[in-house]
């Protein structure tokens, strides 16, 4: 008898215990849930979709800090190429969309997507690769290079390789641009022609360093190239011609279902982007590393055969209902008073 009152006291002695232990456990959870830290960031956040040319040169780290303290908002930034960053703000997960295809931009305004699109600042696409230039394309137009690299990579010359960034970017658009000017079906005689033609499917930092260790040509926006000056064996061979403007544009987002307060303060952005004080921030943007700016203003003049508008406030709170004819990326004026660049 007196063994079993002691076997049932250490029963319920561990009973007691497995309870206690269970709650503690529980109220642990509970507590661990909880932020250690009980202030929390109340700012309004903005997120940003842009081009992965734009985020590898540094240019919207430096602006960023700008921008959120004068509006006391956390701007989130996500980079991809054109074609994903416009994907991401269809979807209604950005606020701002900083791409660089008109094209495609075009498209985006047409659908309903987007507003107040301003053209701010451009530089221009290269052609680089090996210094010893194996295809012999230095002097030649961007069409004629494209020619000759791939004649001769088709032909079976083992150091003739391209990389293309292959990941329908704005980059990747405009590289298509010139073989279509070339004379080339891009889909039937340029992709999966041969080995000689590679499709990275990465940014054009990745790309660039690809072509790098490949000693391969690639197509590359200037300011990207020019912030991995010294981490690359590869050289501008071809940086001239009308084929290789590349604008970058800002606007703001209407999908998904759009805020008052994000429209808003997505609007603050595109005006503040056009400012004369950011706009000289992103003229000086590089001069004191690579001896120029990765990034040529508007502001300090306007392309000769180009249109953009980078002065008019962006008031839209809601996209034009209309559907105009889009043709090699234009818009008429009278349709979309914002969207006259190409």
């Amino acid at each position: 008898m007196i063994r079993m009152k002691r076997l049932n006291q250490t029963i319920i002695i561990a009973l007691l215990f497995v309870i206690l232990t269970a709650g503690v456990f529980i109220a642990g959870c509970t507590t661990t849930s909880q932020p250690v830290n009980q202030t929390t960031d109340t700012r309004q956040k903005l997120v940003l979709a842009t081009t992965t040319s734009l985020y590898d040169t540094g240019l919207l780290n430096y602006l960023e800090p700008k921008f959120e303290s004068k509006y006391n908002v956390d701007l989130l930034i996500t980079s991809q190429g054109t074609g994903k960053a416009i994907e991401l703000a269809k979807r209604g997960d950005a606020d701002v969309l900083l791409v660089h295809s008109p094209a495609q931009e075009m498209t985006f305004l047409k659908e309903g997507y987007g507003m107040n699109r301003r053209t701010f600042a451009y530089n221009y696409f290269m052609i680089v690769g090996p210094a010893n230039d194996p295809a012999g394309i230095k002097g030649k137009t961007p069409e004629e290079a494209f020619k000759a690299i791939l004649t001769q990579g088709i032909a079976g010359n083992g150091s003739i390789m391209f990389v293309s960034r292959g990941d329908a970017s704005g980059t990747h658009t405009a590289e298509q641009g010139v073989w279509k000017k070339a004379g080339y079906d891009y889909a039937k005689e340029v992709q999966k022609s041969g080995n000689w033609y590679i499709e990275a499917g990465k940014g054009m930092g990745e790309t660039l360093q690809m072509a790098g260790e490949k000693g391969a040509y690639t197509f590359t926006d200037e300011g990207t190239f020019l912030s991995y000056t010294g981490k690359l064996n590869i050289v501008p061979i071809v940086d001239k011609g009308t084929s290789l403007m590349n604008l970058y544009s800002v606007m703001t987002v209407y999908a998904g279902k759009p805020q008052p307060e994000k429209i808003t303060m997505a609007n603050n952005f595109v005006n503040w982007l056009i400012t004369s004080e950011t706009l000289t921030d992103i003229g000086n943007y590089g001069k004191d590393k690579y001896g120029k700016s990765l990034f040529t203003p508007m502001s300090s003049g306007v392309p000769a055969g180009v249109t953009a508008d980078f002065t008019s406030p962006a008031t839209e709170t809601s996209p034009l209902k209309v559907e105009p004819a889009v043709a090699n990326g234009t818009v008429p004026d009278a349709i979309l008073p914002d969207a006259k660049n190409v």
